[in-house]
């Protein structure tokens, strides 16, 4: 009975051990489910190979170029949906792509990516006008339609994008979100952040800062 106590006090005094090894204040957290529980994983942890990644996908974007996981990989990137007649958050949204895109607009290690939500309306040619009207800079922030099913999936399984789908698991139903998602350069969600608000987006470029210092 001794041995037995002795060795589980051996192997909590280890995972601490471990555990001390991440600073959580210099250290941003991966995200694995649609929970969002962030989760501190080491490299020497066993689970670390099997956190969650965006998985591949492919798009045409507001100049009618196919761009695909490939373009982004090696880049830390910011993700979101949006539709070019939404009213009502999606100019906010815009608004702050734009100010990211300003601070980034000469870091080609920042990439921005904005989805389509109603890609059956929105073509090419009017995301490309949409993109004109934010100034979206070719190469930096890629607007993307597509295949609706495609987009709608990777929304939710992906970037756990769609708070209703979480309830309901209704694929019928509309996504509408005000998530910017930041994504590391290994395709790894790393932050998520009320895209609506100015205090999330300054918290947002701090968390950049600390994901650059990765490597």
């Amino acid at each position: 009975m001794k041995l037995k106590i002795i060795i589980l006090f051996f192997l909590v005094c280890v995972s601490c051990k471990k555990e001390a090894k991440i600073n959580k204040s210099k250290t941003l957290p991966f995200y694995n489910s649609e929970e969002f529980t962030p989760e501190w994983i080491a490299e020497t942890d066993k689970k670390y190979n099997k956190i969650h990644k965006i998985a591949p996908f492919e798009f045409t974007n507001q100049n009618g170029k196919k761009i695909s996981n490939k373009d982004f990989e090696g880049k830390i990137y910011i993700a979101d949906f949006f539709f070019t007649t939404c009213p009502g958050i999606c100019p906010i949204l815009a608004k702050n792509m734009g100010a990211i895109q300003e601070v980034y607009k000469d870091d080609d290690e920042i990439k921005l990516l904005s989805h389509s939500v109603i890609p059956w309306v929105d073509s090419v040619k009017k995301i490309r006008k949409y993109a004109k009207e934010k100034n979206a800079i070719e190469n930096k922030w890629h607007l993307v339609t597509g295949n609706r099913d495609d987009i709608y999936n990777i929304a939710r399984t992906s970037y756990f994008a769609d708070e209703d789908f979480k309830k309901t698991k209704d694929e019928s139903e509309f996504i509408h979100t005000e998530n910017f998602v930041l994504v590391d350069k290994k395709g790894r969600i790393r932050g998520v952040y009320n895209g609506t608000l100015s205090l999330e987006v300054q918290r947002l470029m701090r968390h950049i800062k600390l994901l650059k210092k990765e490597g």
